[in-house]
């Protein structure tokens, strides 16, 4: 079995799907993508879709993180990311698709919202990254890219104010989620890989990573994915992280 994975640094799909991919026990070669510019790179490697993550596996090409899930259920049954038990599996699947749907774009708005502040973190998001060139070149010449990505994400100061105060209640879920066993147990399944990895990245930056460390949600990710890279100070409005710090309090 080939399989290639096409990644942008730092992006919590593409580390779900590495990681799906590493509990199947496929071996696979992994393409690192500059952000934006990897829109036009999947085009031309024969991908429908913009986005990563992409694989391709055994001649088929497949994206998205859920998808990439069923075809590797599908090629490798065992062990599964999706529960046999219909009722069990209809629980995961709707935390999934929320995690997916719901948190992925939650994430990843505050990730570009911060980094156009201060782009002085892209080098620790791009660590063991192979871009092609340097990586501090590659951080020197991102503002163009940090620019784009934060308008293309709808990365916009309402917004992510917005995100920020429902932070709170988007945690109490995972939290609810976990007390009810759908998230949490052991080993994890498809919806494990799609929250803890946003959580995870959330928690790359400094302004938010302690309320949410405190939290079972914090617990979970931290334990799915200990290592992750981006480190970034402090840069989002005070205000804006009131109603983390009071729920956290």
């Amino acid at each position: 079995m080939t399989a290639t994975l096409y990644v942008v640094p730092g992006s919590h799909p593409s580390r779900t799907a590495a990681m799906m991919l590493e509990r199947k026990g496929v071996d696979y070669k992994r393409v690192d993508l500059m952000p934006v510019i990897s829109k036009g790179v999947l085009r031309a490697v024969g991908f429908r879709g913009i986005t990563v993550p992409a694989l391709k596996i055994d001649g088929r090409r497949v994206q998205g993180s859920r998808e990439i899930a069923r075809e590797l259920d599908r090629i490798r049954p065992d062990p599964p990311l999706l529960p046999a038990d219909p009722d069990r599996r209809a629980l995961v699947e709707q935390a999934e698709a929320w995690g997916d749907e719901t948190l992925q774009p939650v994430a990843r708005r505050v990730l570009w919202n911060a980094l156009r502040r201060d782009r002085s973190p892209l080098a620790s998001y791009s660590q063991g990254a192979r871009l092609g060139i340097p990586i501090g070149l590659a951080v020197k010449t991102g503002a163009p890219l940090v620019a784009l990505s934060a308008r293309l994400n709808e990365a916009s100061d309402e917004k992510v104010a917005a995100d920020l105060a429902a932070l709170p209640g988007i945690l109490r879920r995972i939290d609810d989620w976990i007390a009810q066993g759908i998230l949490g147990a052991d080993p994890p399944n498809a919806a494990d890989l799609q929250i803890a990895t946003s959580v995870r990245l959330l928690m790359t930056l400094e302004d938010v990573r302690d309320p949410i460390a405190s939290r079972p949600a914090g617990e979970l990710a931290m334990r799915l994915v200990p290592d992750y890279p981006g480190d970034a100070p402090p840069v989002l409005p005070p205000a804006w992280l009131e109603p983390l710090r009071a729920a956290a309090a």
